[in-house]
């Protein structure tokens, strides 16, 4: 029971310190991810490979500033898949995104979600991150399968369109996804997982 209460404890830290700026939240954010790293379904060398994919996408977009000033583009990357959610102001921008995504992370998969719209609202994204808080959070609820671990599903919330990543079972997604579609808020969910074999 206290192992359990230790466990829920560390991930309700790792969730609070997503949405922590400053150097307190790197602080927390770094000790958390190592420990989420021990627990992760993808190779260190593939959560390092991710993370150096991410910043290079996101660079990449920054830079190009006829993209990046009129529009709202958040880049995340899971298991060598690009996630591209938020606005933009047109098709073409949208395909440009897509083309410098595909160019910095050498052409790995990628989910193109970028909504063809203004920018959203302050508001709006307080909103989202306050979702996949309460997202990871039901997450934790899932103790009837043993294999689930909830550090394993990546949470992204755009618009309150709810985007779930990771290496699971189907019986894992399953479960996930039944606990997302459940909170409060979320307009839709969208499973972008990869499945492992039982």
């Amino acid at each position: 029971m206290k192992f359990t209460n230790t466990i829920h404890t560390i991930l309700l830290i790792t969730i609070l310190a997503t949405t922590v700026s400053g150097c307190a939240g790197l602080a927390v954010g770094g000790a958390a991810t190592g420990i989420a790293v021990i627990h992760d379904r993808r190779s260190s060398g593939t959560v390092i490979d991710d993370q150096g994919t991410n910043w290079k996408v996101s660079e990449a977009i920054f830079k190009d500033k006829e993209l990046s000033d009129p529009s709202h583009i958040n880049v995340t990357v899971y298991n060598n898949v690009v996630l591209l959610t938020g606005e933009t102001p047109s098709e073409d921008l949208k395909l440009r995104a897509n083309a410098l995504a595909a160019q910095s992370s050498g052409n790995k998969k990628i989910y193109n979600e970028l909504a063809i719209a203004s920018p959203t609202s302050l508001t709006t994204r307080t909103n989202d991150t306050y979702i996949t808080a309460k997202v990871k959070t039901v997450l934790l609820e899932i103790d009837n399968i043993p294999t689930f671990d909830p550090t394993r599903v990546k949470v992204v919330t755009e618009d309150s369109v709810v985007y779930l990543m990771g290496l699971v079972t189907t019986q894992e997604s399953n479960a996930v996804t039944e606990k997302a579609r459940n909170v409060s808020g979320v307009k839709k969910v969208v499973r972008l997982f990869e499945y492992l074999t039982p």
